[in-house]
């Protein structure tokens, strides 16, 4: 893992690259993909590669690229605030995706 890297956007352009094209956004409890639709719950999900943001002028702006595939052999990303401004509900969803279900295989080298 990744720790603090500066540019949320170039790692997503080189993730996007490399084939992970979709974005996913939280909805009533699910990762809906944004361009199928399709709704996945934390054990259709896989994390291959996570990432840490800080902000530049406020530390405390903090932010995860969790970059992902899903059961169905989707690849993509989403970013997710943490801290303070969190949104506790996806922190939670991302909690219970399984511990055999995380790596870091897919993480680009920056």
């Amino acid at each position: 893992m990744e720790n603090y890297a500066k540019h949320e956007k170039d790692l997503i352009r080189k993730y996007e690259e490399a084939g992970y094209d979709h974005s996913y956004r939280f909805e009533n409890g699910a990762l809906i993909d944004s361009e199928t639709g399709t709704a996945y719950t934390p054990r259709e999900i896989y994390i291959v590669a996570e990432h840490r943001y800080e902000g530049m002028s406020n530390p405390s702006d903090l932010s995860i690229l969790y970059v992902l595939e899903t059961e169905d052999g989707n690849k993509g990303s989403l970013l997710m605030g943490y801290g303070p401004t969190a949104n506790l509900e996806l922190a939670d969803f991302f909690k219970n995706i399984p511990k055999k279900n995380v790596s870091e295989k897919a993480s680009l080298n920056t």
